[in-house]
């Protein structure tokens, strides 16, 4: 979990102790700082300082008919303001996983860059930029509403860039470009794949700008869900207080509880956490269902409102059930070799029974043709680890026994850049519901 400097584990999240809400910026509620450079401000090209700016800007003069952008609230100064931490950038980049493989993809499609137009929709401290102008890139717009931008065009600078790479400084529904763009890159993936609301930008960015047949990396993502089994995790915020040095402080129980559990946690959790997989019978339980798939290419904003989807399970064995896991998948696939898994509709649900499995669950034609960055349990870790779901008390399930159920995930009306989780599951002749929010 990314957040500032000095601000621990705040944001509303918990990392085995609570901590509290902090307000940051513009007047706007806690975020819980994973990488979203987002947009700032409302200038619609890049000020360098030196008198100059970048003549590939402009404002249109000419009747404009595409709908107003979306106001530019307090919440969104204060996602954008927190954008402009080093800290957040520093491990974003150090995340290996998640910088190795976006490079990689730039590479592997060298040939649709080369020569073009690239569009870099939050390009914090530039690198996808620069990976994309060492590919070969005739043109790089770099965007991003955040201070940060400030530091992102010296980096460019300092590189020797500066006619290759231009980084305009504006929310991407308020700056103009006066070109099509062959390519989209962004790194937009927030917990839970969906939380901060990002994605919508580059669809705006899409509808915008995007040449048809254009290039946009990555291309399409998949959100998983699966039961876990975490004893340590409730024992250490649970258990603990049944005898705290000799004193019997189960009263403590229900806040603890409440505390630990009321709010989804951000933890890095193992395939022995994961009962899923059902080829690996020996310490997996369930089979993990997916939540749903996105496609880049034909995703609106009206489809990320609200997503829900049923899923079943069964298990294997007799295990304490303490939650729900989430994790995704992202795949940088050209838009022909993505058409030729004939996907119905850009956001797919999985049907209910056929679960996925592990070797299932990566969705190409031919695994050589696209890159995909995973953060499930079984890959090496990655900064986003996994977003969990604890139940107040945990489940009891025996061989076979079935846990059935429903995920809702939709924008807060509060604040779009939070989310509503709610969780409807049954086992056991026993019926729940488990309600949560990404602040």
């Amino acid at each position: 979990m990314l957040r500032p400097p000095g601000q621990g584990h705040g944001n509303g999240y918990h990392h085995h102790q609570p901590q509290q809400h902090q307000q940051n910026g513009g007047g706007g509620g806690p975020l819980i700082h994973k990488h979203r450079r987002g947009n700032r401000g409302r200038r619609s090209r890049f000020d360098y300082g030196d008198g100059s700016s970048s003549t590939r800007v402009s404002v249109s003069d000419g009747e404009d008919t595409r709908p107003p952008p979306p106001p530019c609230t307090d919440f969104d100064m204060a996602y954008f303001h927190s954008y402009a931490h080093l800290g957040i950038h520093e491990e974003m980049i150090k995340d290996r996983v998640r910088t190795e493989t976006y490079r990689a993809a730039i590479m592997h499609h060298q040939q649709s860059i080369a020569g073009k137009v690239v569009l870099d929709v939050g390009c914090g401290t530039g690198i996808l930029s620069i990976f994309c102008a060492q590919a070969g890139a005739k043109r790089v717009y770099a965007v991003d509403a955040s201070d940060i931008a400030v530091q992102a065009n010296e980096v460019v600078r300092a590189n020797k860039l500066s006619e290759t790479v231009i980084v305009l400084h504006g929310r991407i529904e308020d700056v103009e470009i006066d070109e099509e763009v062959d390519v989209i890159i962004s790194e937009w993936m927030g917990y839970m794949l969906l939380y901060e609301s990002m994605l919508g930008s580059i669809i705006t960015a899409r509808d915008r700008w995007l040449k048809p047949g254009g290039l946009i990396l990555p291309s399409d993502a998949t959100l998983y869900i699966a039961p876990i089994t975490q004893p340590d995790r409730y024992s250490e915020s649970i258990e603990f207080w049944r005898n705290v040095y000799g004193i019997d402080m189960s009263a403590m129980l229900p806040l603890a509880k409440q505390c630990a559990f009321e709010e989804p946690s951000v933890e890095t959790i193992s395939g022995e956490n994961v009962l899923t997989w059902p080829h690996v019978v020996s310490s997996l339980v369930f089979s993990f269902s997916q939540v749903k798939h996105v496609d880049c290419y034909t995703i609106t904003r009206e489809e990320l409102e609200s997503v829900t989807t049923r899923f079943k399970f069964k298990s294997m064995m007799r295990a304490p059930f303490h939650g729900f896991a989430f994790w995704f998948d992202v795949e940088f696939t050209s838009p022909e070799i993505f058409s030729n898994n004939n996907q119905p509709s850009s956001v797919i649900e999985s049907p209910n029974e056929h679960p996925t499995n592990g070797s299932q669950r990566k969705k190409r034609a031919n695994p050589n043709e696209a890159l995909v960055l995973s953060t499930a349990p079984e890959d090496p870790p990655t900064h986003w680890q996994q977003t969990l779901i604890y139940f107040y008390d945990p489940i009891e399930v025996e061989q076979d026994q079935q846990i059935e159920g429903a995920v809702t995930l939709s924008q807060s009306k509060e604040n779009p850049r939070f989310m509503n989780i709610h969780l409807e599951y049954a086992s056991g002749g026993r019926s729940f519901v488990k309600e949560s929010v990404m602040r």
